[in-house]
């Protein structure tokens, strides 16, 4: 029964350990750079001025994803009323073949939005 309980704490501290360990060790970096005189310019990471907005770049994903997955569970209820395909095997299999090749167009979609801008 106490188990289940001392996992969630486990996740926690998993999740701050890496966030910790990450932002420490970036200053660190950071601090032995500024200290071998090194520009501060290097920290700005550079971005365009014209790069396509991230709630675009989200929106167009999530859509994808959606529609993948929407696709999927209509090709998986064709295999198994259709073509007598078990259901342990075509939703599962559909939804994340589909959710997968979705969020690859997406994502050759977005590079594609970000070379015209």
């Amino acid at each position: 029964m106490g188990s289940e309980l001392i996992i969630i704490p486990i996740l926690f501290g998993v999740v701050f350990g890496i966030a910790y360990l990450y932002f420490s060790t970036r200053n660190k970096e950071r601090l032995a750079l500024i200290e071998k005189g090194a520009d501060a310019s290097i920290f700005v990471k550079g971005r365009r001025a014209v790069a396509a907005p991230f709630w675009k770049i989200i929106i167009l994903n999530i859509s994808l994803l959606l529609i993948g997955i929407g696709t999927a569970i209509f090709l998986a209820s064709i295999l198994v009323y259709s073509f007598g395909v078990h259901d342990d095997v075509a939703y599962p299999g559909t939804i994340f073949t589909l959710a997968g090749a979705g969020l690859l167009v997406g994502f050759n979609m977005t590079k594609r939005l970000e070379k015209e801008d």
